[in-house]
């Protein structure tokens, strides 16, 4: 009886774990990067790459950087969001295009119109990488400082805009 009870309890463990994880939301993983500086480049832009574009050019403005990709099915979905958003002047919004093609990256903005100041092109992933990126599109908000105050992961939606990245955006100007 002894033998069946240990793994009985193993069992149900393992399952208290597994319950536990898959109840969890992935878009609610937080950053290790908030709160630190976010990470320095220098890359060119998707649309002319004989220019680069360095983060350290963002000092002292609040930023937002919204990593995307043509291939994206919900870059798609935010991509009116950030027009939007980019009418409304309220604050720059950066492109990080991630693992893409530059010639599928440029249709795109050709095709469904351009929300960013700049697009940096990061062919390789590797300043993704270092900023953590999971999947895309996920959209950093950046301090006059530099410092990595927020990171939503998956859309920017008018939800999540307006009660979310808007207050915040504000709160930062002020400071």
């Amino acid at each position: 009886m002894m033998r069946f009870i240990l793994p009985l309890v193993i069992f149900l463990v393992l399952s208290s774990f597994l319950y536990v994880g898959l109840s969890l939301d992935p878009r609610e993983v937080p950053s290790p990067l908030i709160g630190k500086t976010a990470p320095a480049f220098s890359l060119p832009l998707l649309q002319d790459p004989n220019k680069q574009f360095s983060a350290q050019d963002m000092k002292g403005q609040v930023w937002l950087l919204n990593v995307w990709a043509s291939w994206c099915t919900a870059c798609k979905d935010e991509h009116p969001v950030l027009m939007d958003l980019a009418q409304q002047n309220v604050v720059p919004i950066l492109g990080l295009n991630y693992k893409d093609k530059r010639e599928e990256g440029e249709a795109v903005l050709r095709k469904s119109g351009d929300p960013y100041m700049l697009t940096v092109f990061d062919a390789d992933g590797k300043i993704g990488f270092d900023y953590g990126v999971y999947g895309v599109p996920e959209t950093y908000v950046i301090d006059k400082q530099g410092i990595i105050r927020d990171k939503l992961i998956g859309a920017v939606n008018p939800k999540n805009l307006r009660e979310r990245i808007l207050p915040l955006v504000e709160e930062l100007k002020k400071k």
